[in-house]
């Protein structure tokens, strides 16, 4: 069962808090693992709780008006669960992060980003504002208080990886918003803003690949200079230890097949033809995994194989009796 295939739920902020509740049973995709532990939420919610904190702050400053931001949690989606939970139109900021490669979503109401548009013109905010795109204007105003939310993203993000946000454009209808294959794992952390006595629900989606490898470190032990000394030495003393294990090998002809008719009646003095070619190398095997050729020689009146270069090259390999 996937997602979309869960029982019916409401849009936007209800269905995720729906998610979060803890006690209710949520639906799980075995094709799609979870890919986020309990260790990169717990590293993220830290960051998130911190960016929540200083952009409400720098909001109030830019708005002028009090500027509520609490982080909600912290989840695991398909992109296009993500996108199909999204409410038609919204106000969504597409987002780069340098030097890492993919993009990222900043979401909230579209009658929200209005709003701030008319708190930054000298307005309440309070009125009825409209649902449609912004116009040019209405856009180059919206992304000053939006460049001081992505600064304080890339700050609170430091501890774990550090980026430079970027704002790439708006979108105002999920479904055109193609950043990502649907499939893709993304990270979504959610939040509660509020503007005055306006509230919506704000979103913050993150692909998870570019960003697992710093996670991963985040959450990894700490090591002491000396156990990192240990480690290192048990290393090399296994690699040296495998070094002398002994490994079966073959040098034999090509295989070839038998009837098995034929097989049972072989007797002493019958001929079985190997259908070898006289000047083709012998394949050199262990475990059944052909590593190198050779040809039959002798070396201090025993018989050995003689390793040569692999049939079809032109280079000559070093010729090593076994």
């Amino acid at each position: 069962m996937t997602l979309a295939d869960a029982a019916p739920a409401p849009r936007g902020a209800a269905l995720m808090a729906a998610r979060r509740r803890r006690g209710e049973p949520r639906s799980y995709d075995f094709r799609r693992p979870t890919k986020l532990s309990r260790d990169h939420v717990r590293v993220l919610q830290n960051a998130l709780e911190t960016f929540a904190r200083q952009c409400a702050t720098n909001l109030t400053q830019v708005l002028r008006t009090e500027v509520k931001l609490e982080l909600g949690g912290i989840d695991q989606f398909a992109y296009d669960d993500y996108v199909a939970h999204l409410d038609n139109p919204s106000f969504m900021t597409v987002l780069n992060f340098e030097p890492l490669q993919g993009r990222g979503l900043l979401t909230w109401s579209l009658d929200m980003a209005m709003a701030m548009i008319d708190q930054l013109l000298g307005g309440s905010g309070a009125s009825e504002q409209p649902q449609r795109p912004m116009t040019g204007m209405e856009t180059r105003l919206a992304r000053y208080p939006l460049e001081r939310v992505l600064h304080e993203l890339a700050l609170a993000l430091r501890p774990i990886v550090r980026v430079d946000f970027g704002l790439e454009g708006f979108e105002y209808n999920p479904h055109l918003a193609q950043l990502a294959v649907s499939s893709e794992t993304v990270v979504v952390a959610s939040f509660s803003l509020s503007l005055g006595d306006r509230e919506t629900e704000a979103t913050v989606m993150l692909p998870f690949a570019p960003f697992a490898p710093a996670l991963h470190d985040a959450t990894s032990p700490q090591l002491s200079a000396q156990a990192v000394r240990d480690r290192k030495a048990a290393s090399e003393a296994l690699s040296a230890r495998l070094g002398a294990v002994p490994v079966e090998v073959n040098a034999r002809f090509r295989p070839l097949a038998v009837p098995s008719a034929d097989l049972l009646s072989l007797a002493v003095g019958d001929v079985l033809l190997l259908r070898h070619p006289r000047d083709s190398p012998l394949e050199v095997t262990t475990n059944d995994v052909v590593f190198a050729h050779a040809v039959a020689s002798n070396h201090r009146r025993r018989l050995a194989a003689e390793i040569v270069a692999a049939p079809g090259l032109t280079t000559t390999a070093s010729r090593d009796a076994l």
